[in-house]
């Protein structure tokens, strides 16, 4: 519950700074990929829930599994960049997942301890 609380609030922080530095083309990408790595970190942190008492394979294969899952959300930057380029400039959608993401694998690295 505390990622989800923490990804909003900072979606939020990062859409408004974006709006204010690049003004209202940066919404849609700050929202959509700040939403995006909430999502990816909930399910990392919900894959990884209780492999750090389990047997060392276990353990590395849910972390590969949180492992992949962000580096499909880094994927999908240039797909979406690439299809929709009017939609998610590049400068904003990347931002705002490494500015969602970076925060909230912080957090679990916190909470695992």
């Amino acid at each position: 519950m505390k990622t989800l609380i923490l990804g909003v609030a900072l979606v939020a922080a990062v859409t408004m700074a974006l709006y204010l530095w690049m003004g209202p083309p940066a919404v849609v990408p700050a929202l959509v990929f700040g939403g995006i790595a909430t999502l990816i970190q909930l399910a990392a942190t919900r894959l990884g829930r209780g492999s750090e008492s389990a047997p060392l394979g276990r353990f590395l294969q849910q972390h590969a599994a949180g492992t992949g899952l962000r580096l499909l959300g880094v994927v999908l930057i240039p797909v979406a960049v690439l299809a929709r380029r009017d939609i998610f400039p590049p400068i904003p959608a990347a931002f705002a997942f490494v500015a969602v993401l970076i925060p909230l694998l912080f957090m679990e690295i916190r909470l695992a301890r």
